[in-house]
């Protein structure tokens, strides 16, 4: 097993799914609920996310084949949006959906997506899935995907027990320093998608 692949993209999907984060709007959304009701809400979050991103892996390489997307381009966007969101994490300025009745509703939205399977979380996946080479190594992207997803799970199962032991100074402190490794990868991307640009079209002599 790539130990190496899973640990990067584990890392880099985590980081913009930030579970932490995710703690204040998940209780602020479904805190009035019954605990029932509100892992429930948390399960089913989780899953529309996992089928998201999951199909977004399979199907977004042919989207950017029909668009004449090349990877540098894709790299440089997803880039610049990664920075956007570290920006967020970062000042804590995030927009915070309003309450809405239902714990269906809430579910899908504003917690499955936008807020677990993002504009990130996609472009990181389909980034990670151009650099598979083997069923491998798309096994290994699954399993990280899979990984993510349990431990976000985990995270809003035991969110009440989360927020008692962190208290909201804590979990304000593991956002700062999501956003800041985030801002790291995002600068990272950039800067291949920038030396790809040069490579791709260097003069050939």
């Amino acid at each position: 097993m790539n130990l190496k692949l899973f640990g990067e993209f584990f890392v880099t999907l985590l980081v913009i799914v930030d579970p932490p984060g995710m703690v204040p709007v998940f209780l602020a959304l479904t805190g009035t609920l019954p605990a029932k009701a509100r892992n429930k809400a948390g399960t089913h979050a989780v899953l529309l996310a996992l089928g998201v991103i999951i199909g977004f892996a399979v199907a977004g390489q042919t989207l950017l084949d029909y668009l004449h997307v090349q990877l540098p381009a894709l790299q440089a966007a997803g880039g610049l949006l990664l920075v956007l969101v570290a920006l967020q994490l970062l000042t804590g300025k995030t927009d915070e959906p309003e309450e809405q009745g239902g714990t269906s509703n809430v579910a899908l939205v504003p917690l499955g997506t936008p807020l677990l399977a993002g504009p990130g979380a996609i472009v990181a996946t389909m980034l990670f899935v151009r650099r598979a080479q083997s069923l491998d190594e798309y096994l290994i992207l699954a399993a990280a995907i899979l990984a993510v997803m349990l431990t976000v799970w985990l995270v809003l199962r035991f969110s009440g027990l989360i927020v008692r032991l962190l208290r909201p100074a804590g979990i304000e402190v593991l956002t700062r320093i999501a956003g800041l490794l985030l801002a790291a990868i995002a600068v990272q991307l950039i800067a291949d998608a920038i030396f790809a640009f040069v490579e791709l079209y260097r003069p050939r002599f």
